[in-house]
């Protein structure tokens, strides 16, 4: 492996068009030697056989996205999202990632109460803590950019994921820092120092944002160097802040997808190591 690759992982949605044998051979490939995962085709591939094939192929697996979505507020709408993060737990243990990364979830229909999600998130997360550290997966929790508060996450912020994390153990709660969701904020530095000072950094990830966004905006993340965030500043916060760990690049674009998979992550690797490392 290269030196520059060395703390490189690609998140398995950059490359999705990528099966997940394509995706480990390609990594092999290019001397990459880390991935962070989905739950959704690690289920379809087959949870036991996905574990063999990143095994065999000398993958880590820096972390499983996602659980979470914990805001509902009816009882058995509570107990699914409950079941479901607890399998989630189960299947980044089995994977033999310590991190899952949770997308907190929206405002249930017909509430104007971010407040009322906020605190449910709390109440999930005593519940989930515990039986994540029993099985060696801490619990990140990312804030998304403020345009996702109403549908798909009420955590906006690292001020605020910061909050509900450090309810608990730095070892079973912490957060996932990533560029695209958090680069507008001017107080993230300084959360991104107060996430380092108590071990909460669990995982750090690599969006660029650019301009136009495309309708519905959730598949906007530009290849890195492309839009305005400085990624070299990012790393250098969270390295000050004490990170040293993956660096993983997570790229939601239709036009990426619709390239072929092997190159673009050969190209987003080269870009890893134009915009970050060197």
């Amino acid at each position: 492996m290269s030196q520059d690759l060395a703390r490189f992982s690609v998140n398995q949605m950059t490359v999705r068009q990528l099966s997940l044998p394509e995706l480990a051979d390609a990594c092999t490939a290019l001397g990459i030697g880390q991935v962070g995962l989905w739950r959704e085709p690690v289920r379809a591939y087959g949870l036991a056989a996905t574990a063999r094939l990143v095994r065999d192929a000398g993958l880590t697996v820096t972390t499983l996205c996602r659980g979470g979505f914990l805001t509902a507020t009816d009882p058995a709408g509570r107990a699914a999202a409950l079941a479901d993060n607890h399998a989630a737990v189960d299947e980044a243990a089995a994977l033999g990632t310590d991190t899952l990364v949770l997308v907190s979830g929206g405002l249930p229909a017909g509430s104007k109460d971010l407040h009322g999600a906020r605190e449910r998130i709390a109440d999930a997360l005593a519940v989930l803590a515990p039986y994540a550290a029993e099985r060696g997966v801490r619990l990140a929790i990312e804030p998304l950019h403020p345009m996702y508060a109403a549908d798909r996450c009420v955590v906006s912020t690292l001020a605020q994921a910061l909050d509900l994390a450090e309810r608990f153990p730095a070892q079973q709660v912490g957060v996932a820092v990533d560029t695209y969701h958090v680069w507008w904020d001017d107080q993230a530095p300084a959360q991104i120092a107060r996430a380092g000072a108590a071990g909460r950094i669990h995982t750090f990830q690599l969006a660029d944002w650019t301009t136009p966004l495309p309708e519905g905006v959730l598949n906007g993340r530009g290849q890195i160097g492309d839009g305005s965030i400085d990624m070299r500043a990012w790393k250098g916060y969270v390295e000050a802040a004490g990170y040293t760990g993956p660096i993983e690049v997570e790229l939601f674009n239709e036009g990426l997808w619709a390239q072929d998979g092997r190159k673009v992550l050969a190209r987003t690797a080269e870009r890893f190591v134009e915009h970050v490392i060197r």
